[in-house]
């Protein structure tokens, strides 16, 4: 029976990692500019054949068309948002209304507020760090 031996390889030298790295990346960038093109083409399309449905729908006065390939579904998306943030947070603290905000912490302020406040840590604060690479490509 043969015996295989595992022998470690040689490391592949930093350099030669940073030069396929900027070519996968690059890669990546090239290919997303082509499919966000193409994408952005056939979404306007798309746009162009919502508004004949919705157009249809609204000389039938019809809130959905049942045909041989699917439904068409007219629907009203409301959204909402304020150009008075101070009045609003009093709104919603008046009316005891928190759940109107989204409860998500912004990022880059909760690490200045540590930074600067380091003794006062809120409760439940959970906090999760981890290295990553950065590679910038030689001018």
């Amino acid at each position: 029976m043969d015996e295989v031996l595992d022998t470690p390889a040689d490391p592949v030298p930093l350099d030669v990692l940073t030069k396929v790295y900027i070519k996968m990346r690059d890669t990546r960038a090239q290919m997303k500019r082509e499919f966000e093109a193409k994408d952005a083409e056939i979404e306007q399309q798309m746009d162009q054949i919502e508004l004949e449905m919705l157009d249809v729908c609204k000389k039938n006065a019809a809130n959905s068309i049942r045909t041989e390939h699917g439904t068409i579904i007219r629907q009203v998306r409301s959204r909402y948002w304020t150009n008075d943030w101070d009045s609003m947070y009093r709104f919603i603290k008046d009316n005891d209304a928190y759940g109107l905000l989204e409860k998500r912490l912004h990022q880059t302020h909760m690490k200045e507020f540590l930074v600067e406040n380091p003794d006062k840590l809120p409760m439940g604060l959970n906090v999760e760090s981890e290295y990553t690479i950065t590679v910038r490509r030689s001018s």
